[in-house]
């Protein structure tokens, strides 16, 4: 059994899966158009070039997506991405949060030397953690 996050895009899929290929070292392996599914499409016919379905290895999992007529951002999930430094959370925090919302903002807690809560430009939520090494307590 495996288990794979898929993302819903309001036609943005392909900006979002490049930009997280570009900056947070991801691959995507397959990515297809409306216009290139075999029998017609029950998409808008503005949206043939939109993605009907798209494939990334990230982070050591596979993320798909696609782009929806009926899009509607992320409310209660969260795409939750362990980094190894302050540094890269920090990097990466400035990618995400550029033309997004924060929900809470990068800063230390009680488990995390970094933490943050933001939904990206691309309508995507994401959680940043650089973990604490075990044992250590807040400061």
């Amino acid at each position: 059994m495996q288990l794979h996050t898929y993302l819903n895009y309001g036609g943005n899929c392909e900006q979002a899966f490049r930009f997280y290929e570009q900056h947070l070292g991801g691959h995507i392996t397959m990515l297809m158009r409306h216009s290139e599914q075999p029998g017609p499409s029950p998409a808008p016919p503005d949206w043939s070039e939109k993605v009907l379905h798209a494939r990334m290895n990230l982070g050591g999992t596979e993320l798909l997506g696609a782009d929806i007529p009926d899009y509607q951002p992320m409310r209660s999930a969260y795409l939750s991405l362990a980094v190894d430094s302050d540094a890269e959370a920090d990097r990466i925090y400035g990618l995400l949060s550029e033309g997004g919302q924060l929900f809470m903002p990068m800063q230390e807690t009680f488990f995390a030397s970094r933490f943050a809560m933001l939904r990206d430009k691309f309508g995507t939520s994401w959680m940043l953690v650089h973990m604490k090494p075990q044992g250590a307590s807040a400061v």
